[in-house]
């Protein structure tokens, strides 16, 4: 009975047994998962990657490991800063950080390996998969591409971008002039697809879901190619001004145009999540505040965006009295959690859209290309186009007297310590006087521009380091007893160690400039032995040395040097053009800008 009833099990075991093979693969496959055929539904195989990209450039994507704390180390503690923007008043690494120019390595480094770690390999995903069946697209991608690469080129100088993502996985660096022409090159293609598909109304892709830089608009997209082209071209006038004349003729020749309005701007939307990471680095970690470079031009121009750029002092402090008044913190100070948290703090919550190009900015450029003889417009009137738009676009009044103003920047008188006071770099006025000289024209220029690119300090920075030329940019308390650094000096790399082996190898990976601690001239000679220009400040005395590099190693005090150049050049100008670098050369060499701008047709 048993081994009936066995048998009987077993049939029909038999005869089910296959039915459930049949659908075995279906049975066990995750249902609620997404398939690639999924991700071909409205375009999202084309707009994830599309939203990564854009994050990415102003990083906030997460990759399993936060998101607002990369940004802090990428940007806000060196390009934020260094451009005069902002300051951070808690003594990060014991108060011996970027702040004070003790450059950390665990900070330099992270903007160039996030970018390449996971916003390039999402580039170049999606230009292998959209190359040949989505033109369109892939115009885009290149459009972006530059975008994200000239910003890490600016910070670095030579790039992996022509041979990133080859075939046989061997990459090269190109030099930053390679890489400029490789920008170049890319916006070609990139404005050459786009036009081809407006006039020949070709069926594209609507991206206007996953566009959170634009309004997912081609032509939006052309009127930023354009406005970019403009931004590197300038970027170059001193190295290759015939370069920079004509790329930038190409975008302003251009059918379609390049930011004019305010409504014409390239900015993060929140509309599908995105949240501001200089928003909580600034309201929750309470780590942002206004630069005393910022309070004073701000304060000496009585500049009606100030109050839509930073806070108020909520609160006086002891006796001092900051309540209403606004007030930043000179960079580099050995400054108090208690004392400057009273001072202004910046506007930016998350909710806050990050600002990466505006109409403004374009208009400055087109106001330097005039005045370089590049084009037929007036400087003076694209300069005050600039101003209006900057106005409207923060919704400022008073725009009109502001035009006429013949105000100037402010001394710094900190709210504590007398010995951090310092006077106002930033003589000129906002008043455009035409019968001023091109060097007064250029100034006012530049410093309108970086009023108007805040809060956007990796442009700003970038900027003062091509020009050298930011008379708003106050000196820089730093650590190394009572000393300052101007401008010219704010982009050279501290080495803290003291052995031979560490410094000797430093010294090789360095591009051109440092800064050392020696203590003898032997050391001095021994550690610059690899280098072309050096200033040196003795760690027992602070006392600077210069030393040269021609028919052989030469050791000058720095005083003594000057009266030997007193009858060439101005010592400090001569400092300025020897050391106007950052992380990387600047853009290809270090031309004087004024004389490239006297060069020009």
């Amino acid at each position: 009975m048993i081994n009936r009833k066995i048998a009987t099990f077993l049939f029909i075991l038999f005869l089910v047994f296959p039915s459930c093979t049949g659908h075995f693969q279906e049975m066990n496959t995750d249902q609620s998962g997404i398939t690639d055929e999924d991700m071909t539904v409205d375009f999202n195989n084309l707009g994830i990657p599309l939203g990564i990209i854009q994050q990415g450039i102003y990083f906030n994507y997460d990759f399993g490991k936060g998101k607002n704390w990369p940004y802090q180390i990428m940007q806000n503690l060196n390009a934020d800063m260094f451009s005069g923007y902002m300051h951070d008043y808690k003594p990060h690494n014991g108060g011996s950080s970027n702040s004070d120019y003790n450059l950390q390595d665990g900070w330099n480094g992270t903007n160039w390996g996030y970018t390449y770690a996971y916003i390039l390999p999402q580039i170049d995903k999606l230009e292998d998969s959209t190359r040949v069946n989505y033109p369109e697209v892939y115009a885009i991608t290149k459009i972006l591409k530059v975008e994200v690469m000239h910003r890490i080129s600016d910070m670095y100088g030579p790039v992996i971008y022509s041979t990133f993502g080859n075939d046989n996985g061997v990459y090269s660096a190109d030099t930053q002039k390679e890489a400029y022409d490789a920008f170049f090159r890319d916006l070609d293609i990139a404005v050459g697809l786009i036009t081809e598909h407006l006039r020949s109304k070709t069926i594209a892709p609507d991206l206007s879901d996953f566009d959170i830089l634009l309004d997912g608009n081609y032509i939006s997209w052309l009127k930023f190619a354009n406005s970019l082209r403009m931004r590197l071209a300038i970027r170059i006038a001193m190295a290759d001004p015939e370069k920079a004349r004509s790329e930038f003729l190409k975008a302003f020749h251009n059918p379609y145009g390049v930011f004019e309005t305010v409504k014409d701007r390239l900015v993060v939307s929140i509309r599908n999540g995105y949240q501001n990471p200089l928003g909580e680095i600034n309201r929750i970690w309470n780590e942002v505040y206004m630069n005393a470079s910022m309070e004073s031009v701000l304060n000496g121009y009585e500049d009606p965006r100030r109050e839509f750029f930073f806070e108020p002092c909520a609160e006086d402090t002891g006796e001092t009295v900051l309540h209403g008044k606004y007030k930043g913190i000179r960079q580099g100070t050995c400054f108090s959690h208690l004392l400057y948290a009273s001072h202004s703090k910046i506007y930016v919550n998350k909710s806050t859209e990050p600002i990466l190009m505006t109409a403004a900015e374009v208009w400055f450029l087109r106001a330097e290309a005039a005045l370089r003889g590049w084009t037929t417009e007036n400087a003076g009137d694209n300069y005050r186009q600039g101003i209006s738009t900057s106005f409207i676009q923060w919704g400022a009044g008073g725009l009109e007297d502001y035009l006429q103003s013949e105000c100037t920047g402010a001394d710094y008188i900190d709210a504590f310590d007398t010995s951090n006071n310092i006077e106002a770099r930033c003589k000129v006025s906002p008043k455009w006087i035409e019968t001023a000289p091109n060097e007064i024209k250029l100034e006012k220029i530049i410093t309108q521009k970086w009023l108007a690119l805040y809060p956007e300090g990796c442009e700003a920075w970038a900027e003062q380091r091509r020009t050298g030329l930011n008379p708003a940019f106050l000196s820089v308390v730093v650590g190394l007893g009572n000393n300052t650094w101007d401008s010219p000096f704010v982009f050279l790399l501290i080495l803290r160690s003291q052995t031979r082996k560490s410094c000797r190898y430093r010294v090789s990976r360095a591009s051109h400039f440092l800064i050392l601690r020696p203590q003898t001239r032997k050391s001095c000679r021994y550690r610059a032995s690899r280098a072309s220009h050096f200033l040196i400040f003795s760690y027992v005395n602070l006392s600077p040395y210069l030393i040269t590099f021609g028919d052989g190693l030469r050791l000058h005090h720095a005083s003594a040097l000057r009266d030997r150049i007193r009858s060439e050049e101005n010592f400090y100008n001569l400092l300025c053009r020897l050391l106007r670098r950052t992380f990387a050369p600047q853009i290809y060499d270090n031309a004087c800008f004024l004389s490239s701008l006297q060069k020009s047709p």
